[in-house]
């Protein structure tokens, strides 16, 4: 064994112990530290012929890259949908990389019922039935991928090929119907080789992002054959919800294959407040849901769920004698583009476990209690104007008079270092947008929230004059 190795080993539990202290210290001042730290990077060094251990590896990443991390876990990072890691799911986390599991086979199949298992509760969790089946993968883009690519195999049943052994060109021209879709679609159907042409616009609803219903069935009547109909539960800019039982029914009619982009939007299942809003999700024929948003794990952790885990087999199985066969019930590395699959679902089962149903709706109202209260003082201030209603969890907002993406960078910099919100344009409008999906927030941080905005909205405006 290597010098530098074998005294790490030897030294390992004071080495853990260092990087324990590291970690609390990081995380006791997560709440104070600049959510955006002013920061300059290192210079560039060479590979190092000789190692330095473990213990100098920590002591220059203490020096040299910890001060520029961002307070992403922390209260006031409101941009993207981003949440933290609990307690519960950092130690999962933890505990994941000290074992370092490939859960991906029965022939070492601890990771893979474990896995099922989380699965089975996070289908509670969104009032889905069993009829849907999940796998973990690493984000939204990935699950909404992943049900894109179960669809594809549909529409291949549909006229009589399978893309998955005859290519993409059997199936021939291919139409994803969507009111607002999410970046991720567009991704998915870049690597799927269906395009991004494949994807029509669909009218929406008179200042919503939700889907006209009969814009959606006038396209479907205007062409014959199956199609993909991406719906939303949560859009990104207002968190506006489709009608997913009345876009269900419309699929008892014209044929279409239901995928949902419920990212963090499915999270609204868990208030009584807001369940309606995700009613006839478990309708959907895949569903994607992104857990290091609102569930509150670290990255990268997402779900998906099919009612076809068949066809996705067909998409995913991995033809090597080393994998174990597909058997009735596929083991995991038939079921996601990852031959090596992380045990993502251990913080997931620590955290459920540790805080149950009841923790995770008290999340998900505090936060959606938080984005009104910041929403009405977007609205009491004079410099700054809501966009459209806060529906759940999401503030969308600009400046008042007449917004530019200059302006609303030069605010968002203004609040950097008490919040970090990401820009969007919203009915051609460039915007700012405040996610909240931390479980850490609270009232104090919504208030110091609105008064920097406040005060960077003056800023900016008297700048402006």
């Amino acid at each position: 064994m290597h010098p530098r190795l074998a005294d790490d080993l030897a030294d390992l539990p004071a080495l853990l112990e260092a990087a324990r202290e590291r970690a609390v210290t990081f995380l006791d001042g997560v709440a104070e530290r600049p959510v955006i730290p002013a920061w300059q990077p290192p210079p560039e060094v060479p590979l190092p012929e000789s190692g330095a251990g473990l213990r100098e590896a920590l002591a220059e990443f203490g020096a040299d890259w910890e001060p520029g991390l961002s307070g992403s876990a922390g209260p006031r990072y409101l941009g993207f949908v981003t949440g933290g890691a609990t307690p519960a799911a950092l130690a999962g986390d933890w505990l994941t990389a000290t074992a370092d599991q490939n859960s991906n086979t029965s022939l070492d199949g601890t990771g893979q019922v474990l896995e099922r298992r989380t699965v089975a509760w996070l289908r509670e969790l969104f009032g889905l039935s069993d009829a849907h089946a999940g796998t973990f993968v690493s984000g939204a883009t990935m699950s909404n991928t992943v049900g894109l690519a179960v669809a594809r195999e549909w529409l291949g049943e549909r006229r009589g090929v399978s893309p998955a052994r005859s290519g993409v060109a059997a199936l021939g021209p291919v139409r994803v119907l969507s009111g607002a879709a999410h970046a991720s679609v567009t991704k998915g159907l870049s690597v799927l080789g269906l395009g991004h042409d494949a994807l029509v616009a669909v009218g929406t609803l008179p200042g919503r992002e939700a889907v006209d219903l009969a814009a959606l069935e006038r396209e479907l009547a205007a062409h014959d054959g199956p199609c993909v109909v991406v719906a939303n539960a949560g859009t990104v800019n207002t968190v506006d919800f489709d009608d997913l039982t009345a876009i269900a029914a419309l699929r008892d009619r014209y044929g279409f294959w239901l995928h949902v982009d419920a990212a963090f939007g499915a999270f609204a299942a868990l208030s009584p407040a807001s369940a309606h809003l995700v009613a006839g999700l478990d309708l959907a024929d895949s569903i994607c849901v992104d857990l290091h948003k609102w569930l509150n794990v670290p990255y990268d952790s997402a779900v998906q769920f099919t009612r076809r885990p068949d066809l996705q087999a067909e998409v995913f199985r991995s033809a090597a004698a080393y994998l174990g066969p597909l058997g009735a019930q596929p083991d995991l590395v038939h079921l996601t583009p990852e031959n090596s699959h992380r045990l993502r679902a251990l913080a997931a089962w620590f955290t459920l476990r540790a805080y149950g149903r009841e923790g995770y709706r008290e999340i998900v109202e505090r936060c959606v209690t938080g984005a009104r209260a910041l929403g009405r003082a977007v609205e009491a201030a004079p410099e700054l104007r809501l966009l459209a209603p806060v529906r759940l969890n999401v503030v969308c907002f600009t400046l008042a008079g007449e917004p530019t993406e200059q302006s609303l960078r030069a605010l968002a910099d203004a609040v950097s270092t008490e919040a970090f919100l990401t820009p969007t344009v919203y009915d051609g409008v460039p915007a700012l947008r405040a996610a909240f999906s931390n479980w850490r927030t609270g009232e104090a941080d919504v208030a110091r929230i609105a008064a920097a905005l406040e005060a960077g909205a003056r800023k900016v405006t008297a700048q402006e004059a």
